[in-house]
C-alpha cells in the first residue's frame, strides 16, 4: 500500500522525479569517477554512458521510442531531456564564456577553434558515409556528433533528423570525449601541453569540454581553466557552423 502510494506520488510529480533521478545519476557518476578512476574519466562522461544504458533498457523493456521516459514513473524525462532544457543549457554555456578571454589565446587559439570543428566534422561525416549513410541530414548530424555530443543533437534537431541518428551522434561524441580524456595524459609531454597557451589551443582543437577538462586535470590541474575555456567556445561555434555552413557544403557534395 505504501509502495503504491509512493509510486502514485512520483508519477504525479513526474518532472520532479526526473530531476531527482538525474541528480542521483550525477552523484553516482562523480562518485565512480573519483573512487574508481581518480578523476581520469570525467563524471559527466560516466553520467552520459549511464543515461544511454538506461535509455536503451527503457526502450527495450517497454518497446517504445522515448528511452527511459517509456516507463511511467520516469515519464518526466521526456521533458527534462527535451529540446527546451537542451537549448537552455547551451545558451547558459555560451553566456558563461568571455570573449575577452578568448582573445588572450591569440590568432592560434581562434584558428584552432575553426580547425578543430572542421576536422572533427569531416572525420565523423566520413565515418557516416563509410557505414552507408548517404542522405545529407544523417551525415551532417553524425558528423556534428563527432564535433561534440552537444552539437550533434542540436544539429539533428535543427535538420529534423531521426531519433536514431541523433542517438548515434551522441554516441560518437561520447566516444570522442572518452578518447580525449584517456589519451591526453599520455601524449601531453610529446606535444608540449605544459603551459596555458598550449592548453588554450588544445581545448580549441579537441573541443569536448568534459574530455579536455578531465584530460588536463590528469595532466596538470592548473591547465584546466584554459583548455575548458576554448572548448566552451568550440561548442558554440559547432552549433553555429554544423546546421548551416557545413550542412550546405555537405548537400553540395552529396547532392
Amino acid at each position: 500500500m505504501i509502495i503504491d502510494t509512493l509510486f502514485a506520488i512520483l508519477i504525479k510529480n513526474s518532472i520532479l522525479t526526473a530531476f531527482v533521478t538525474v541528480g542521483v545519476i550525477m552523484w553516482v557518476s562523480y562518485f565512480l569517477s573519483d573512487k574508481l578512476t581518480q578523476g581520469k574519466f570525467h563524471g559527466s562522461a560516466i553520467a552520459i554512458s549511464l543515461g544511454l544504458v538506461l535509455a536503451y533498457i527503457g526502450g527495450l523493456t517497454h518497446e517504445g521510442s522515448r528511452g527511459l521516459a517509456n516507463i511511467e514513473i520516469f515519464s518526466g524525462m521526456a521533458i527534462v531531456g527535451g529540446a527546451m532544457f537542451r537549448d537552455f543549457a547551451i545558451v547558459a554555456t555560451a553566456f558563461g564564456a568571455n570573449l575577452n578571454d578568448l582573445k588572450s589565446a591569440g590568432l592560434a587559439g581562434i584558428v584552432s577553434l575553426f580547425l578543430g570543428v572542421l576536422v572533427s566534422f569531416v572525420i565523423g561525416a566520413a565515418m557516416a558515409v563509410a557505414f552507408g549513410y548517404t542522405d545529407p541530414v544523417s551525415v551532417v548530424t553524425i558528423g556534428a556528433g563527432a564535433v561534440t555530443y552537444i552539437v550533434g543533437p542540436v544539429t539533428g534537431a535543427a535538420l529534423n533528423a531521426g531519433s536514431d541518428i541523433i542517438a548515434i551522434s551522441v554516441a560518437a561524441g561520447l566516444v570522442k570525449s572518452i578518447l580525449v580524456m584517456v589519451s591526453t595524459p599520455m601524449i601531453a609531454g610529446r606535444i608540449g601541453l605544459d603551459n596555458p597557451q598550449s592548453a588554450l589551443i588544445f581545448g580549441g582543437l579537441m573541443g569536448t569540454t568534459s574530455g579536455v577538462a578531465a584530460g588536463l586535470a590528469a595532466t596538470d590541474p592548473k591547465l584546466v581553466p584554459y583548455g575548458a575555456m576554448t572548448a566552451t567556445f568550440y561548442t558554440g561555434l559547432g552549433c553555429l557552423l554544423c546546421p548551416s555552413v557545413l550542412y550546405f557544403a555537405t548537400v553540395a557534395l552529396l547532392g
